[in-house]
This record gives C-alpha cells, sequence and structure tokens, in this order.
C-alpha cells in the first residue's frame, strides 16, 4: 500500500509570480562588493503541511543587508526572517506562524560582503527564523554553512537539519541531505559514493519534499547540477526536489523520471509555495525593498 505522503507537495503552476524584491550587499567577481536584489516569488502547489497557508523555500542567501527594522547589516538570511512580520502585515504573506521553512544551504557571508565563497557559522539564521516563530524550520547545510544538529538542538524538534534522514510535519513528509559531491578532504563534501547513499537511504522513506544542496539538473540546458543525483532520484522520484548550489534562470523544471515532480532551485532566491485555494493574495505590483548602501 502505497504511503500517504506519497499524494503531494507537487507544484501545479510553474510561473513563478514575483511579489517583491529584497536588496543587499553581496561579493563582486573579480573583488570588492555589489548591491543584488533577492527574488521572492510565489509558486503555486497542490497542497501545504496542516497549520502552514505558506512555506518559504530559499538557499544561498550568501550576503548582508540590515533588518527592515533597522541596524547594522547582518547575513541576508536573518533580515529575511525578519521581512516576514513585515510581508504579513502587508498583506503578502500569511503571519509568519502560519508559515513553514525550508534552507537549501549555503547561507554564510563575508561580514563585509566581499570575499566570496568564504566559509562561517550560521547558526543564526536558523535562530532567527524559529524565533519569528515559524511553525518549522527544516533544511541542509551547504558546502559552506558550519553548522551541526547540536548547534539547533535547543530550538526544539521543529527545527531540523537534514543529512540522511525524513520528519513528518503536517501530513507531509521531508528528507534532506546536504554538502555536496567531492573530496571528502575538503570542508562541505562527500565522496560520489557516500552522498548518493544517504540520498538512497532517504528516498527509501518515501519523502514528500527531498532537500538537497546540490541538486540534479534540469532539462533546460542552463539548469546545471550533477548527474549521478538525478539517476539515483529517477529510481524513487518523490514530488518536489528542492536544491541550490548553481544558479538556474528558470527555477523550476520537471523531474524527467516523474510524470508529475518537479526540481525547485532556490539558489539565490526566495519562493513562497502557496496553493491555489482561496486566501490572502499578494498585491498585484511587486516592490523593492531598500537595499544596503555603502557610504
Amino acid at each position: 500500500m502505497q504511503p500517504p505522503w506519497r499524494a503531494g507537495m507537487r507544484i501545479v503552476d510553474t510561473a513563478p509570480e514575483r511579489i517583491v524584491e529584497v536588496g543587499y550587499r553581496r561579493a563582486r567577481a573579480g573583488g570588492g562588493t555589489e548591491t543584488a536584489w533577492l527574488p521572492v516569488d510565489v509558486v503555486r502547489v497542490d497542497r501545504l503541511p496542516a497549520g502552514c497557508d505558506a512555506v518559504v523555500v530559499t538557499g544561498d542567501l550568501q550576503g548582508v543587508s540590515p533588518s527592515p527594522w533597522g541596524g547594522e547589516a547582518t547575513l541576508l538570511g536573518i533580515a529575511l526572517a525578519d521581512y516576514l512580520t513585515v510581508w504579513a502585515q502587508a498583506g503578502l504573506l500569511p503571519p509568519p506562524e502560519r508559515v513553514g521553512v525550508l534552507l537549501a544551504g549555503d547561507l554564510y557571508s563575508a561580514p563585509g560582503a566581499d570575499a566570496r565563497g568564504v566559509s562561517g557559522p550560521v547558526d543564526d539564521v536558523w535562530w532567527a527564523f524559529a524565533a519569528a516563530g515559524c511553525p518549522f524550520v527544516l533544511g541542509v547545510a551547504g558546502n559552506h554553512d558550519v553548522v551541526t544538529s547540536a548547534d539547533l538542538a535547543d530550538l526544539g524538534p521543529d527545527v531540523v537539519l537534514f543529512d540522511g534522514d525524513c520528519v513528518d510535519r503536517g501530513g507531509v513528509r521531508f528528507g534532506g541531505v546536504g554538502r555536496v559531491i567531492g573530496a571528502s578532504s575538503r570542508p562541505g563534501r562527500r565522496e560520489e559514493a557516500a552522498q548518493l547513499d544517504l540520498v538512497t537511504r532517504v528516498l527509501h522513506e518515501a519523502p514528500d519534499v527531498l532537500i538537497l544542496h546540490q541538486g540534479p539538473p534540469g532539462r533546460r540546458p542552463d539548469q546545471f547540477g550533477h548527474p549521478a543525483l538525478a539517476d539515483r532520484i529517477a529510481q524513487t522520484p518523490p514530488a518536489l526536489v528542492v536544491c541550490g548550489h548553481v544558479h538556474w534562470p528558470v527555477p523550476v523544471s520537471p523531474l524527467p523520471s516523474s510524470p508529475s515532480g518537479h526540481v525547485l532551485n532556490v539558489d539565490g532566491r526566495v519562493v513562497v509555495l502557496r496553493t491555489a485555494t482561496p486566501g490572502p493574495e499578494p498585491s498585484s505590483r511587486p516592490s523593492r525593498e531598500p537595499s544596503v548602501r555603502s557610504g
């Protein structure tokens, strides 16, 4: 008998709807820092976990921004957690208490946003989403994240850093594997065979949503990913694969191995999953939040 969680969460409308953008600072190729914009889009799914009116999915937030409440620039993910309340007050999102969070990794930035490829602690990002009141914060570590389950243990059972395991939340099963494929002598990497074994172990538990940092390729030639992950996922495809690590110009791709499954790439973006049922809708025109300006 097929497990009940195999019914969803499936993307039913692959056209993202932009609702807002957040300005931030990031390291510029070749040195220095630059202003960039973090897009926040809505994508429709067939169902959400019980108790949620939306699920925020994001990753590769490698930049800094002040909180909407003011103050010095901090990790972009911390500022993003504060924006959830601001957007709820503006009618763009439900209250944070009704918004689950999925994190696909790489949440660190150099404090000055002036060096690329740096690694560092990101537990404060996880704590920020929990402090915002989100009912769950689930995700994986990227290859530039310094964070362990022990760092998050005081946040309780609804904050889960996956690395080869699954949990059920609101009638939806989530699982995940962190890091990327590579030489295990380097931080944030795992040998290919070991990484694929962990992915297989998770898929055997039949998750609705598989969260990875490094994901499979999409169908478009500019939707890069690791082919070995695609082959392994094809054996037991979930409804939704969330990933980041490399940027996709178009964030959604069908899973070649599944008639109704999709890959959602959230490298440098926020995707808000919502159902098509009536409820609070975003404003018809997207707006931009102020960026951090250099002095």
